[in-house]
């Protein structure tokens, strides 16, 4: 379980991660993060967005409390102030524990990493 400090509660923090932030892709997820000057005392926060798309309400929660478990470790090695939403892909629900820990490392490192010139 997150803390309540490592939450995204409101609609807003979910709208400024997804429109302003940085967004990466793979097979079971989508993260957007935005990495924002820290406010005081401000820790690293996180959201889940999983659609009825993923299926019914036991699946939904299953990889909703799938994905908590897998992001509460990573949250120590983003930066103060920063705002992730994790979106599940309706692969998600089918998906492997081990395969959901690969995608959302994945897409986390691809987020992170600077932008190609074209």
């Amino acid at each position: 379980m997150l803390s309540a400090a490592q939450r995204l509660r409101r609609g807003t923090d979910f709208a400024a991660a997804v429109r302003g932030g940085r967004r990466a892709g793979r097979n079971t997820v989508v993260v957007h993060l935005l990495i924002d000057e820290p406010a005081p005392a401000s820790t690293a926060r996180a959201g889940f967005v999983v659609s009825k798309a993923v299926g019914n309400a036991v699946t939904r929660n299953k990889v909703r409390r799938r994905l908590r478990h897998l992001v509460r470790p990573r949250l120590t090695d983003l930066p103060d102030g920063t705002l992730l939403v994790v979106r599940a892909l309706p692969s998600s629900a089918t998906a492997s524990f081990e395969s959901l820990g690969t995608d959302l490392d994945a897409a986390l490192t691809a987020a992170r990493s600077p932008r190609r010139r074209k």
